[in-house]
């Protein structure tokens, strides 16, 4: 990949052609294809179409049950920030949620993010899909999974 530092018109007609084929693909097999944001200050520099606000926009465009957002919290709050609002504006278009803290990329309760609160968001907007943890133990798998569940109160 070549890194790119500006996304031209181009490149998002480009990538919503694109992803418009493989939900077309998606129905085809019946299967559910997903884009997830990513960041591009820690992890992911130089990557386009990384944030939220742009692969939420390139799902909207899409606009089929067969390319949904995997909205990855982690990688939206070092990009971006306001989960619980970012939450709500990509509900309808959601296929998953990941979560990992920051800083660290380790499981909920140890870092910035306030997960019970984003939690009861969830559960107050109705979703009911696939919350994922996608991070390194800080200890050990046991208590991290503990963690996971104490902050999604399973």
């Amino acid at each position: 990949m070549v890194p790119a530092t500006e996304v031209t018109p181009s490149m998002w007609l480009t990538a919503a052609r694109t992803l418009t084929r493989l939900a077309e693909l998606g129905e085809r097999a019946g299967r559910v294809f997903t884009l997830e944001n990513l960041n591009t200050e820690t992890d992911h520099p130089g990557t386009p179409f990384a944030r939220a606000a742009d692969t939420l926009t390139l799902v909207q465009a899409v606009d089929s049950p067969h390319l949904r957002l995997n909205l990855d919290l982690y990688h939206a709050q070092i990009g971006e920030g306001n989960l619980i609002e970012l939450v709500e504006r990509a509900l309808p278009y959601l296929g998953e949620i990941q979560v990992a803290d920051v800083p660290g990329r380790r499981e909920p309760g140890t870092g910035e993010i306030h997960y019970p609160a984003v939690a009861v968001a969830l559960r107050r907007l109705g979703y009911q899909g696939v919350v994922g943890l996608e991070a390194w133990a800080s200890e050990d798998s046991d208590l991290a999974l503990a963690r996971f569940r104490a902050a999604f109160g399973q």
